[in-house]
């Protein structure tokens, strides 16, 4: 008995299958389509969300968010990798109606509406309310610290910056040296007076950098700065000290889904629970179950009963 038979590549059919037939009733891109159609993307102050009269057409908001929740839920954060999948994978081109953003416009797109998908958030807590999937019992709060894409070497602080400057003007002084003694027709073998100008100007540049760091620091009164995840901030983790977000977050303890969150750059839950908890107190529409005068509280976990 032969195998089973491959149909042919190259065969054409007089009524092609649809991209529709492709995705099954069940498939859980129906419920993303379905819930960012119900969004209304203006009152959400999304960007683009009424497309302009003139220029190249933009992509909708409402499909680039389709995009964003679908890799989120298949753990697809890349830019790069959502633009692939775009062109390889069924769901997403059915989700997308074939459309094939350039990992740029993903990665702007998240950029320009941290603050807009937060609200999306709230909006499908309500949804899932509504469909009553959360208990209301007793909702756990903890903080997690997730680590951000900066590196280590490009945190500073005062001390750090000090030492820096401190280095730099030392170097800058043996430059002007060896210019010195270039001069004098005792050129230094190792370095010719261009390439001592060279450095001499790369250590300025690096100078005048950390100079505006340190100035930034004194108008703002923060006590580090990250050149490249600016809100994130070096903590201590069970990894030793590294770059991180300090993430609240909420979760109803019998459906075991997230009510609320919250992303700080402290480098202690403490003074953080409570803002939390009022926040989901009011998304979830409850009231706080108090025992005696204050809030009841085990823990980590606060308890809450429904209006």
């Amino acid at each position: 008995m032969g195998y089973k038979e491959r149909a042919s590549r190259g065969q054409i059919t007089l009524l092609p299958e649809s991209i529709d037939e492709y995705v099954s009733e069940d498939n859980p891109v129906r419920v993303i389509d379905a819930f960012v159609d119900s969004l209304d993307m203006g009152e959400l102050k999304f960007t683009k969300s009424v497309p302009a009269d003139t220029g190249c057409p933009a992509y909708d908001p409402s499909d680039l968010l389709k995009l964003y929740v679908y890799g989120y839920y298949n753990r697809i954060r890349s830019s790069r990798r959502l633009m692939i999948e775009c062109r390889r994978n069924i769901e997403v081109m059915w989700l997308m109606g074939k459309l094939r953003p350039d990992f740029r416009t993903i990665s702007d797109f998240r950029k320009e509406n941290a603050k807009s998908l937060k609200q999306v958030f709230k909006e499908f807590v309500r949804l899932c309310d509504k469909l009553k999937l959360y208990n209301k019992e007793l909702i756990a709060v903890d903080g997690s610290k997730f680590r951000a894409q900066n590196s280590d070497d490009k945190c500073y602080n005062a001390e750090i910056l000090h030492k820096k400057l401190a280095n730099i003007d030392q170097h800058i002084a043996e430059y002007l040296r060896a210019m010195d003694r270039s001069d004098e027709a005792e050129r230094d073998e190792e370095m010719t007076p261009e390439e001592v100008k060279a450095a001499l100007e790369e250590l300025m540049v690096r100078k005048n950098k950390y100079e505006g760091y340190l100035i930034k620091l004194a108008e703002t009164g923060a006590t580090q700065i990250l050149e490249t995840d600016a809100e994130a901030h070096r903590m201590h983790t069970k990894d030793g000290f590294h770059c991180c977000y300090n993430v609240q977050t909420a979760v109803d303890a019998g459906s075991h889904l997230i009510a609320e969150y919250d992303v700080t750059d402290h480098n202690t839950d403490q003074g953080l629970l409570d803002h939390v908890c009022a926040q989901a107190k009011d998304i979830l529409g409850v009231e706080t179950h108090r025992g005696g005068k204050g809030i009841k509280k085990t823990g980590i976990s606060l308890c809450f009963i429904p209006k």
